[in-house]
């Protein structure tokens, strides 16, 4: 028996999702938010849950680099699936917000961003060297989908965590902001050029079923963090030359949350379709932990920019949509523990 546990092991390690970090993202980011509008009773279990979760899938990571480094690094270097490992980045980064906006602890938040700060450079520059190198690439159409939009997310996930611990760089606030402003304004021009060609694969390439897979909700995703790091600089910077930037930042921190507003509405639709339409099979996979994140960002996002518009109407909006959040992560969850389950039952058969 403990032969075959072993092997299941062994076989998740080797097969890990590159991605599988969107379980941290999505439920620290939930948790926020559920912190946000009152909900306490869920914020502090979804934390403490999550710190397990991060513990758990950095164990699988390294055991997968030591034991099966070959496949992780063939991976890093397929254009389908290579940009899931920088949810390492937003996950580490998501983590720290919750350490500082739920526990205060500004000692631990800064270890994770100073990591968050690491892989984000060691990995953005890999990924992107392995796929300009790669002798054999794949067309448009099979290679770019939604994860590529984790370039965006991991960048601005920078900024988010970093200006919640501005006071930790006051004595360099200004090389710090405009650090910062840099991070969010390079996020900003990953979305315009990758988002252009995600929209170009929609509308001029078939899609298929299961080409329309959960991972494409990082279409609002992506804009959510993009608000959300625009947000907290405007709520959270003291640098004398914030004030010149301040209208620039504010109408394109806007025009970020409009568009995130927009593809919601587009994304619930072509999820219908893909389900309803085309019958095809709702089961668990680790890329609808990219579903809930979105959810979860956009509420708090939303709450963010409120602040910074004096706008008290549009609270409105995370009061009730934290229950869609909370309701995909239960549905997920549950999804996760069943494959679990089942894969461990399979393992004793």
């Amino acid at each position: 028996m403990w032969n075959r546990i072993t092997s299941m092991i062994q076989n998740e390690i080797r097969n890990l999702f590159p991605a599988y970090f969107a379980l941290v993202m999505a439920t620290g980011i939930v948790s926020i938010a559920c912190h946000l509008v009152a909900l306490d009773f869920l914020a502090f279990p979804l934390f403490y849950l999550n710190q397990f979760f991060y513990i758990i899938l950095w164990i699988l990571t390294l055991a997968r680099i030591v034991r099966y480094p070959a496949r992780l690094f063939g991976d890093m270097s397929n254009h389908r699936i290579g940009s899931g490992f920088l949810t390492i980045v937003a996950a580490t980064n998501v983590l720290g917000s919750q350490f500082v906006i739920l526990q205060s602890n500004q000692t631990i938040a800064l270890v994770l961003w100073v990591l968050g700060l690491a892989l984000w450079l060691l990995l953005t520059y890999a990924i992107f060297t392995a796929f300009t190198v790669k002798e054999e690439k794949p067309s448009l159409e099979e290679g770019i989908n939604g994860a590529w939009l984790l370039f965006i997310v991991s960048t601005q996930s920078i900024p988010v965590l970093g200006m919640l611990l501005f006071s930790r760089f006051e004595a360099w606030q200004e090389m710090f902001t405009f650090a910062m402003l840099g991070f969010y304004l390079l996020g900003c021009m990953f979305y315009i050029l990758i988002i252009s060609l995600i929209v170009y694969r929609f509308m001029f390439f078939k899609i298929e079923a299961e080409d329309m897979n959960p991972s494409y909700w990082i279409n609002t995703g992506a804009v959510a963090i993009t608000t959300l790091a625009g947000a907290n600089i405007l709520l959270r910077g003291h640098a004398s030359f914030l004030a010149e930037f301040a209208p620039f930042i504010k109408g394109f921190t806007v025009f970020f949350w409009a568009a995130g507003t927009w593809w919601i509405p587009y994304l619930f639709i072509l999820g219908a379709w893909r389900h309803f339409y085309k019958h095809y099979p709702l089961t668990y996979h680790p890329v609808y932990w990219g579903l809930v994140f979105p959810m979860g960002m956009y509420t708090v996002a939303t709450f963010r920019l409120a602040e910074v518009l004096n706008m008290d109407f549009l609270l409105l909006i995370p009061q009730y949509f934290i229950y869609l959040a909370l309701i995909a992560w239960t549905i997920t969850f549950y999804g996760l523990i069943s494959h679990l389950f089942t894969a461990f039952r399979k393992s004793l058969t």
